[in-house]
């Protein structure tokens, strides 16, 4: 989620808040020993002029203090942004107020003494948790912030932007579209949007999936048919490109359509009229044509050559989801969203390593395959994706060494991607040291163009 929210090691801050001077030296040397930035406080009442909805960082505090306690200072924090990590410090006799903090909303509490590696490792924990809080909080403002078209079609890629930028400069014509894109990237999302954004979007959208329908009655489904026109035809029957009158016809997986029908369609193209079946009088049309296709037409041999230089007045191409691999934790929260919303079930935590698990998958079932784990993630049916689960990290076959070598060659990879290639904040989100990562790329196998250590 590295494009959604500016979050980097070093933007990462600790707030310690005690009124004993020695102790917060104390604490104060122990984090930065550990690589952590950490600002002091005497008090309490300076915390009141964080930006707590935006701080990527965890308040420390005591409870006991002059003035302002720990407690109130908790309550004031949480009443702005009830997401924000408090871990209390308390004495011996404060373990009960502790407790009942804890129902109030504080991350944790550390009774004294206590060694410096224990308030360390909760510490580490809670910024974890404040970074998902962060990211997530960021995807959502980017979802809602953005225009209708881009609530539709959700990512940041160039390559998104370009054909949303395509489509909002043809929506308001009636020039006729081919959608070109692999099976699940989307190809009707962009017809209806064509149509809603347009000047049709009042009248009728109809969808035709030319793969889907026996060939048989495929004639009378597009151009309709009068009453008697062949056996089983009692009444008049109304054809889909006749319903589609005044708005637009989508016709998916065009290269399905049989080939003594291609020239009957072209010929309603160019002029705007059908016959029904069983009739000789022309019937006026006035509609949008937006075809679809996974296949190159150009060179469908089954496919007329006619038909594709009408149909090809404007290509609107949709990349594959492999393409556009940083819009994808973007495009999954979005999606479980919409899931949240139809099965009214909350959003579980979204770990780096599902998103490590997100980023290395190839997804050949594009968006509509993301959309399946969205659901099935939101649902809880996902047992072990928390760990990157072999359903979306395949390890393949072989003996265990080489499953696990595949498999973290596999989060490396990730990771590396995720960080733009900079192996600073890969080894160090992956909690190894720099020498560790560069033995485990070699032994793997893994390179990157002009690795970056960051430095």
């Amino acid at each position: 989620m590295k494009d959604s929210v500016s979050l980097r090691e070093q933007d990462r801050v600790i707030h310690l808040i005690d009124d004993d001077a020695d102790l917060r030296h104390a604490l104060k040397q122990s984090f930065e020993l550990e690589g952590l930035d950490v600002v002091c406080h005497a008090s309490a009442a300076s915390v009141a002029d964080l930006p707590l909805r935006s701080l990527y960082g965890v308040l420390v505090s005591d409870i006991r203090m002059p003035g302002m306690d720990g407690m109130a200072m908790m309550r004031q924090v949480l009443a702005i942004d009830p997401t924000m990590p408090v871990v209390l410090i308390t004495g011996h006799g404060d373990v009960q107020l502790a407790v009942e903090a804890m129902r109030a909303g504080a991350y944790d509490f550390i009774e004294k003494p206590f060694p410096a590696s224990r308030l360390f490792s909760v510490v580490e924990r809670a910024l974890e948790k404040r970074r998902l809080v962060l990211e997530n909080r960021s995807l959502r403002n980017a979802l809602e912030g953005g225009d209708d078209l881009s609530a539709r079609m959700v990512g940041r890629n160039p390559a998104i932007q370009k054909l949303r930028a395509q489509l909002s400069a043809v929506a308001d014509t009636d020039a006729d579209v081919l959608i070109t894109g692999e099976t699940g990237t989307g190809k009707e999302v962009v017809a209806r949007a064509l149509h809603d954004f347009g000047p049709r979007r009042k009248a009728n959208f109809v969808a035709i999936n030319c793969a889907s329908l026996p060939a048989d009655i495929f004639e009378s489904e597009l151009f309709g048919h009068e009453a008697g026109a062949f056996t089983g035809a009692q009444k008049l029957r109304i054809g889909k490109l006749e319903h589609a009158d005044g708005g637009t016809i989508f016709l998916d997986e065009i290269e399905s359509m049989p080939l003594d029908l291609q020239a009957k369609l072209l010929r309603a193209i160019e002029t705007r009229t059908i016959e029904r079946l069983g009739s000789n009088r022309e019937v006026s049309l006035d509609v949008r044509f937006v075809a679809a296709t996974k296949t190159d037409l150009a060179n469908t041999q089954s496919f007329r050559s006619d038909l594709y230089y009408r149909l090809n007045v404007i290509t609107l191409a949709i990349p594959a989801l492999r393409e556009r691999k940083d819009d994808i934790p973007l495009l999954f929260f979005h999606l479980a969203r919409e899931a949240r919303a139809r099965y009214r079930r909350e959003i579980p935590e979204i770990t780096p390593q599902i998103e490590a698990g997100l980023l290395s998958h190839e997804w050949p079932g594009n968006v509509r395959e993301l959309r399946n784990v969205a659901d099935r993630f939101v649902l809880g049916m996902w047992s072990g994706f928390g760990g990157v689960s072999e359903v979306v990290v395949d390890a393949g076959s072989g003996s265990l060494s080489e499953r696990m070598d595949t498999f973290e060659r596999a989060v490396i990879a990730a990771e590396i991607a995720r960080n733009d290639g900079v192996l600073k904040s890969t080894y160090e989100n992956l909690g190894i040291s720099r020498k560790g990562l560069y033995e485990k790329m070699r032994r793997l196998g893994i390179s990157t163009d002009e690795p970056s250590d960051g430095s």
